[in-house]
């Protein structure tokens, strides 16, 4: 994928913040610190152009990358952080609802998970709405470079046992440190979008 322009168009906490255009998007979901910023500053061949946070769990807004003025990549704030207090996490629940709930636009969810770790209940959790919603979900294992090659099979089994994945659904081992995984997974994203009818340029 050759990238023209990427930049970030707003960061939203409600709906009516969205993007009214029209333009398809792809999301990434996953627990603070997985690797999301880490993930989409790969894809794009920048070293700092996802927005991190220095305090885990702290981002709370829905931020809209848009790239090659065609697509979003959007990412979705990170959950999972122990010591986010119940009022913090209640409003979070309600963020990403309101997103998902009759998102025309999105075609499909990426969701991260730590390679190296079985999945959590929020994982689970959040695998299970993706699917409520009614979206496509492609699974992104993380930080691969921090195990062997040997040890994959075992750990990508772990990971489709614990979510219960459909058989058709992937799991693409990711390592932003080594680049490792980056052109699988922009070739899903290609997909993704094709299969909901729009034409994205990849050269």
């Amino acid at each position: 994928m050759k990238i023209r322009s990427s930049e970030i168009v707003m960061s939203a906490v409600s709906r009516s913040q969205y993007p009214a255009d029209g333009i398809p998007e792809i999301a990434l979901a996953g627990r603070s610190n997985v690797g999301k910023s880490s993930i989409v500053n790969s894809l794009l061949n920048r070293r700092n152009f996802a927005r991190t946070s220095q305090t885990p769990g702290k981002t709370r807004t829905i931020n809209f990358y848009l790239i090659n003025e065609e697509f979003f990549f959007v990412d979705l704030p990170g959950y999972g952080y122990a010591k986010i207090a119940k009022s913090e996490k209640d409003k979070w629940g309600q963020i990403m609802e309101q997103y998902l709930k009759n998102r025309k636009e999105l075609c499909a969810i990426f969701l991260l998970v730590d390679i190296r770790h079985e999945p959590t209940a929020q994982d689970k959790m959040m695998y299970d709405w993706i699917k409520y919603f009614g979206y496509d979900c492609v699974v992104v294992a993380t930080k691969s470079d921090k195990i062997s090659r040997g040890q994959f099979q075992k750990h990508l089994s772990i990971i489709r046992k614990k979510l219960e994945l459909q058989k058709d659904e992937k799991i693409i081992p990711v390592s932003s440190l080594k680049k490792t995984g980056v052109e699988e997974l922009w070739n899903e994203v290609v997909n993704k979008y094709e299969e909901k009818g729009y034409t994205i340029t990849v050269d």
